[in-house]
């Protein structure tokens, strides 16, 4: 469990530095943003690649990267 969430986190970071939006996201955002994508990615993408925890990893970040995207798109209207 500890070791999904710190590769969580990673998956989460790389994907916030894609979108430059890493330095906006907190530690916990990051970890969610990886978990999250980690499985929208895997379910989009299928597994393939290395993997870590679990988790194959270049799914993982496309799927992170997608949900920081849609996140920021609906977070990011005002008004």
């Amino acid at each position: 469990m500890i070791w999904s969430i710190i590769v969580g986190g990673i998956i989460g970071f790389i994907a916030g530095e894609i979108t430059k939006k890493g330095s906006a996201m907190g530690i916990v955002a990051n970890v969610i943003a990886g978990l999250l994508g980690s499985s929208v990615g895997q379910a989009l993408f299928g597994k393939w690649g290395p993997s870590l925890a679990g988790m194959s990893l270049i799914p993982s970040i496309l799927g992170a990267v997608i949900v920081i995207a849609v996140v920021s798109y609906f977070l990011g209207k005002k008004g």
